[in-house]
């Protein structure tokens, strides 16, 4: 099969792989119908993650059910299904209580490398989740972005405590921050306030439900923050960029008694004790349990009642991937989908 490799900072290659095969009973092998790009991708690409050598990329995923291990009991060889970026057993304590994503048996499926032709899924039955039908080509976007940026973004904005009567405020622009705006928006929130200095990403904002938009970062942008709620904060912060200076942005524009949701990885963020101490704000955030919000987020996109795929600005073919991470890394593009 085909797959991203990444060799260096900046070095991007489509190779030939061994095609997956089954490793344990709970394993199910997928052909991949589309893959992606995420904003994490970025990270190695740009230097600031060390790779140990040629790396298979790419965590987010959909397709169909090709083959499955003997003790996989409600997924089936022909399913269409959707995976979370976190493989879980979905039975374990932790899982049960919501956070799939640190599941005792968790895989991360970053080190499966799931933009490639095909996909080796461990704990498939606590993992995928089948669409109703075999979706229309248009639902692709949508459902893609549900592996990944949108139950994360969807976990910020449940983790900000975001609802009726609330505003939320919602640091970066990037897919995960925009789909966060969409989910506050589902959730009941009162006002929405994007943080944006890019048109086109303003614009989907304020399509998903942005009321109100923040050019400022930082200090600047926190101090905003106060002044369009009445010196007081937002209710609800979501953290989708993962620096010191987001991370400070998201806590000191937030309300005492407050939540911040923060989820972007995080790279360089010490957070001063005595300083967060003073804040009186909720923390609640790490790798998004995107496997507790699948069913309803496929049922809502199958019904067409959300469109989180608008965040895919540019399609490639898998052969093209390098095309892909550059246009990401130089702003071109905020997410780009990969079909194989």
């Amino acid at each position: 099969m085909r797959g991203v490799v990444m060799h260096a900072p900046g070095d991007v290659r489509v190779e030939v792989r061994e095609d997956p095969i089954i490793v344990e009973p709970t394993d199910a092998i997928i052909r991949v119908t589309a893959t992606c790009i995420c904003g994490s991708d970025l990270w190695p690409y740009r230097g600031v993650e060390a790779l140990s050598g040629p790396t298979p990329m790419g965590h987010e995923y959909l397709g169909v059910v090709e083959q499955v291990g003997d003790q996989v009991g409600t997924i089936k060889v022909g399913d269409y299904v959707v995976g979370s970026f976190v493989a879980s057993d979905n039975t374990c304590e932790i899982c049960q209580a919501g956070y799939q994503s640190r599941c005792v048996h968790n895989v991360m499926m970053g080190s499966v490398g799931t933009q490639a032709e095909l996909a080796r899924i461990p704990l498939a039955d606590g993992t995928l989740v089948a669409t109703p039908g075999v979706p229309e080509a248009e639902l692709i976007p949508s459902l893609m972005a549900a592996s990944d940026v949108l139950g994360t973004g969807w976990f910020a904005a449940v983790a900000a405590a975001a609802g009726p009567g609330k505003t939320v405020a919602v640091v970066g622009d990037g897919a995960v921050g925009l789909l966060a705006i969409l989910a506050a928006k589902q959730l009941g929130a009162e006002r929405i306030i994007a943080m944006s200095r890019h048109a086109d990403r303003q614009a989907l904002a304020r399509e998903f439900g942005a009321t109100d938009n923040i050019e400022e970062r930082g200090a600047e942008g926190a101090a905003r923050v106060k002044e369009l709620t009445g010196g007081y904060g937002a209710h609800s912060v979501v953290e989708a960029v993962g620096t010191q200076e987001s991370m400070w942005q998201a806590i000191n524009a937030t309300r005492p008694g407050g939540h911040v949701g923060y989820v972007g990885v995080a790279h360089g963020v010490q957070l001063n004790g005595q300083d967060l101490f003073f804040t009186g704000v909720h923390l609640h955030g790490g790798p998004a349990p995107v496997r507790r919000f699948l069913p309803d987020m496929i049922q809502l996109i199958w019904d067409r009642t959300i469109d989180p795929g608008k965040v895919f600005d540019l399609t490639l073919p898998l052969a093209d991937a390098a095309a892909g991470y550059l246009a990401m890394d130089e702003r071109r593009a905020t997410k780009v989908l990969l079909e194989p």
